[in-house]
């Protein structure tokens, strides 16, 4: 690569061009920093794809503690009270700023913001952009004020391979660019990747997305939190391309109500009904396709022939897949759309690793607990965005030589860890399937190809699934359905999980013989 690596040498590194790292590279302005994106700047990224928008509490009949109380019941026993607390009464705030950064949120014809509802909402707070397009209206917006910004140097196309360690703290990070390789020198690294929809076949996140961050704290030793806890998406459109395309919440937050193919309404007398959290309508609609149902979003009554003009991303979404949502149900099936944990971080966004910071999707925040409130996602990275900027700002800049590993780890490929976890890992599990996935993946994490890092996810999370015996939220065990009385938080290193899987592996491999 024609880089001048030294001019950025000692800069803070952000891995990651979402809502969370475009933020934070804002927030440091004018300090010296540098983004890395494996997409163009504004492109393949979750936040792109957000059709949803950002819950703050903007309405008359609205405040944080309602904002709260609503993000508390959803997390189902599982939320950091202080750290949810932080985030919602931030996040009006937080709107005004994004709107001085140049998004332009929907209005009504008064000038007020239009708030949407969605699901275990107690108000109306969903602030959207564009209708149904919030994420690449922010994604636009934010690429633009990020180019404007002469202090933030973007290397698009590059993927950080590992992060450099030196006496136990961040050195560094190898990046690749094809087959060029290099090492950024800096003690200051933020981890904004995203999650790890790609490692399902049924999901709404890029593929790419499986889980890059996690692996690069994990291998750098850092403790992960909530592994276990995926939510999946109840309504995502039913068809062959991946990812799937998302039928927003908001659409239920308009009416409109989930049928089977004899029009039967199945969600009828369960509380909350379309509204209700999204684990328990993700599990209505996974029964239903697993009795021999097929499931349909019907929004011909509350929305008919305005439903373009609502929703025009769906609507186009639905005309390209022959599907006219005016005049016929949507066909839907649930999918992966969001991962509750991640590195586990503090208040400031700092790892148990010096130097390590996480931001967004990729960081436990204790905001979502067991199930994520619909729309907190980009606040909560917005919001942390600030005061991680705030924290890596505050340690001071140093330059030192930065030596790469002597192995050079393979660029990550996911492909073969797909059927593994998703069939391990989906809506409903049980210590049987689990403990075959991670058996199946311990040999793969701990290998050299292409697959070993997408597998030390894919593992890590399925030793966080075997060892939480309950269900709560969005973790749904077939032979544990009761939920245990204290609640409490995972946490997981990636040494732990393999010791713990060799000890599964010796179990698991005699039972095979003797069977």
């Amino acid at each position: 690569m024609s880089l001048d690596l030294h001019d950025l040498g000692g800069r803070p590194v952000i891995v990651g061009g979402g809502v969370a790292g475009l933020m934070t590279a804002l927030y440091l302005a004018p300090e010296p920093t540098v983004l890395l994106t494996k997409t163009p700047l504004g492109g393949d990224s979750s936040t792109v794809l957000a059709q949803g928008g950002l819950a703050a509490s903007l309405g008359a009949d609205d405040c944080p503690d309602l904002h709260l109380a609503d993000t508390l019941a959803a997390g189902d026993g599982l939320c950091d009270e202080a750290a949810a607390r932080r985030i919602v009464e931030a996040a009006p705030r937080a709107i005004d700023g994004l709107e001085r950064l140049g998004v332009r949120f929907d209005r009504e014809p008064d000038g007020a913001p239009r708030l949407g509802l969605e699901a275990a909402h107690s108000r109306r707070r969903i602030v959207h952009a564009a209708g149904d397009a919030t994420g690449r209206e922010l994604a636009r917006a934010l690429a633009e004020a990020v180019r404007r910004t002469p202090s933030i140097t973007v290397l698009e196309g590059i993927e950080a391979r590992r992060l450099i360690m030196e006496g136990g703290a961040i050195a560094g990070v190898l990046a690749a660019s094809g087959s060029s390789l290099f090492a950024l020198a800096s003690h200051r690294v933020v981890l904004a990747t995203g999650g790890i929809g790609g490692l399902f076949h049924d999901t709404t996140n890029p593929l790419g997305s499986w889980g890059q961050g996690l692996a690069l704290a994990a291998r750098a030793g850092a403790e992960l939190a909530d592994l276990e806890f995926v939510q999946f998406h109840p309504t995502a459109l039913d068809g062959p391309h991946r990812p799937m395309a998302l039928v927003s919440e908001a659409v239920r937050g308009e009416g409109a109500v989930l049928v089977d193919e004899r029009g039967q309404r199945f969600l009828a007398g369960t509380p909350g009904r379309e509204l209700a959290p999204r684990d328990v309508v993700a599990r209505a609609v996974w029964h239903q396709l697993l009795a021999g149902h097929r499931v349909f979003l019907d929004a011909r009554q509350c929305l008919g022939s305005r439903f373009a003009q609502r929703f025009p991303a769906i609507a186009h979404l639905c005309h390209v897949a022959g599907i006219d949502p005016t005049v016929e149900p949507i066909p839907i099936r649930p999918a992966a759309h969001y991962h509750m944990g991640g590195v586990a971080v503090d208040a400031e966004s700092r790892s148990s690793v010096g130097g390590l910071w996480a931001c967004g999707e990729v960081a436990c925040t204790g905001l979502h607990g067991a199930n994520r409130l619909a729309s907190n996602s980009l606040i909560e990275a917005v919001v942390s965005a600030a005061s991680t900027a705030q924290s890596v700002g505050a340690i001071p800049a140093g330059v030192r030589r930065c030596l790469p590993p002597t192995i050079i780890p393979p660029r990550p490929d996911p492909a073969s860890i797909r059927p593994i976890f998703s069939h391990a890992l989906g809506i409903v599990r049980d210590d049987e399937t689990l403990r075959e996935a991670a058996t199946a993946l311990l040999p793969l994490a701990v290998g050299c190809e292409a697959t070993a890092d997408p597998a030390a996810v894919a593992l890590m999370i399925a030793v966080a699934a075997l060892r939480r015996e309950e269900s709560r939220g969005a973790h749904f065990r077939s032979d544990f359905t009761g939920r245990n009385a204290q609640p409490c938080s995972s946490r997981l290193t990636l040494d732990e999980t393999i010791e713990t899987s060799e000890e599964l592996a010796d179990v698991v491999q005699p039972l095979a013989r003797s069977a």
